[in-house]
C-alpha cells in the first residue's frame, strides 16, 4: 500500500507538470494566482508524512504483529466433566436399584474447543494489551527498526558486489534475508512471547538455532523476489512496456490489439496475485512457524501455543531436534487458521485503503481551504 501511495503522489506530480505545460493554470496568457504555495506546500508534506507513519502503523501492528500471532496461535480445548445417566430407558423410575445400574460408569469428559484469540483484531489487541500493557502494540518495533536499518545496508552494499542486473538484485536481496535470519527470527520471538525482563539485543537466538532457519528463510525471501520477478517477465514478454511509457500509442491500435493488451495486463497483475496466495502466503506461514518452534523454554507465548506441533517435535533434552520441519509446520496451520488469517490481510487492505481515501481527500480539502476556489485538476 505504501508503494501505491508513492505511485499516487508521482502521478500526481507528473499530472500538474503536464497541465502546467498545457497552459491549463494560465488565463488569457498569464498565470493564474496561485494563492500561498508555501503554505499549500507546507500542508501537502505534513499530511504525506502523517500519511506514511499512519499506513505503516496500520502494517505492522495489523500486518505485522496481529498476523504472525494469527500464524502461531494453537486453539485451546476446554473439558466437560458428564456424568453419565443412571439408565436410558424411559420407564428407569419403575426398575429397581439394582436393575438400573448395575456395572459402575465413569464421568465422560467432552473437549470444546474455545473460539481462538486472534479470530478478530480487537480481542486480539485486547489481549496482547492486557498482557504486555498499552504499547503491546508495537511490541519488536525496536528490533524491527534494527532489522530494516541493517537490511537496507546490507543490501546496498551487496547489490555493489553482485551488480545491479534484475537478477543479481535478487540474489542480493536472498543472501541479505539469510544472513539477517537470527534478527529476523528474534523478532518473532519478542512479538510471540510474554515481556520479558531481558533486553531484545540479550535474546538473540544462538547461532545453532539460526542454522535450523537457514533453509526456510531462503524459501521464503525467493518466494518474495518471485512477486516481482514473475510479473516483470511477464510484462517485458508481452512487451507493455511502450503502452506506458507512452499511452498515445494504445488508442492507435485496432480493437482487437487493444483487447490483447488489456488481456496481457491482466494477466501480468493476476501472476503477481497467485504468486503472493500460493508461494509467498505458505512461505512466509512456514517460515514463522518454525522460528516460533524454535522460542526458548524459559519464555511463554502470549497466545496459546503448541510447542510440539501435535506432537510432531521433541525437545532438545528428550534427544529430539527441537524444531518444527517445513512440511510440519504447514500441515498444522489448519484450514481454519487459513481462512482466519487472509480474512485479516483483507481486513488490512481494507484498512489501508480507506485510510489512504482519507488522506488524499484531506490534501484536496487543504488545498481548497488555502486556496479558495483554486482547484488542481
Amino acid at each position: 500500500m505504501s508503494g501505491i501511495a508513492h505511485h499516487l503522489v508521482k502521478r500526481g506530480i507528473d499530472a500538474t507538470q503536464e497541465k502546467y505545460r498545457s497552459g491549463a493554470f494560465t488565463q488569457n496568457g498569464e498565470d493564474k494566482p496561485f494563492g500561498h504555495p508555501h503554505v499549500v506546500a507546507a500542508a501537502l508534506i505534513i499530511t504525506s508524512v502523517a500519511w506514511f507513519f499512519a499506513l505503516s502503523a496500520v502494517q505492522y501492528i495489523y500486518g505485522g504483529v496481529v498476523a504472525t500471532l494469527t500464524m502461531i496461535e494453537t486453539p485451546t480445548a476446554t473439558a466437560f466433566k458428564v456424568d453419565p445417566a443412571e439408565s436410558d430407558e424411559a420407564d428407569a423410575p419403575l426398575l429397581s436399584v439394582d436393575e438400573k445400574n448395575p456395572i459402575p460408569t465413569e464421568p465422560e469428559l467432552f473437549y470444546v474447543k474455545t473460539k481462538p484469540i486472534t479470530s478478530k483484531i480487537r480481542t486480539t489487541i485486547r489481549h496482547i494489551v492486557a498482557e504486555a500493557g498499552p504499547w503491546a502494540r508495537f511490541r519488536g518495533l525496536q528490533v524491527a527498526l534494527a532489522y530494516h536499518f541493517v537490511h537496507h545496508i546490507l543490501l546496498q552494499a551487496l547489490t555493489m558486489v553482485f551488480g545491479r542486473s534484475m537478477i543479481m538484485q535478487s540474489f542480493a536481496a536472498v543472501v541479505t534475508a539469510i544472513i539477517l535470519c537470527r534478527l529476523q527470527m528474534l523478532w518473532t520471538h519478542v512479538v510471540i512471547s510474554t515481556p520479558s525482563e531481558k533486553k531484545w539485543y540479550r535474546r538473540f537466538p544462538t547461532i545453532e538455532s539460526g542454522r535450523k532457519i537457514i533453509f526456510p528463510t531462503a524459501i521464503w525471501a525467493i518466494a518474495e523476489q518471485a512477486t516481482i520477478y514473475i510479473p516483470v517477465t511477464l510484462f517485458l514478454i508481452f512487451d507493455l512496456e511502450g503502452y506506458f511509457s507512452n499511452p498515445n500509442s494504445f488508442n492507435d491500435l485496432s480493437a482487437m490489439q487493444q483487447k490483447s493488451v488489456m488481456l496481457a495486463s491482466l494477466a501480468v497483475m493476476m501472476s503477481g496475485v497467485a504468486t503472493a496466495v500460493l508461494v509467498v502466503f505458505p512461505a512466509s506461514v512456514t517460515l514463522k512457524r518454525v522460528q516460533a518452534s524454535l522460542l526458548p523454554e524459559e519464555n511463554d507465548s502470549i497466545v496459546p501455543f503448541d510447542r510440539t506441533f501435535g506432537g510432531k517435535v521433541q525437545s532438545e533434552v528428550v534427544g529430539g531436534n527441537g524444531v518444527v520441519s517445513m512440511l510440519d509446520a504447514w500441515k498444522t496451520f489448519d484450514w481454519a487458521a487459513r481462512f482466519r488469517l487472509v480474512k485479516l490481510y483483507a481486513k488490512v487492505f481494507a484498512i489501508q485503503a480507506s485510510t489512504s481515501v482519507f488522506f488524499v481527500l484531506l490534501a484536496v480539502f487543504e488545498v481548497r481551504m488555502i486556496n479558495g476556489d483554486y482547484v488542481l485538476y
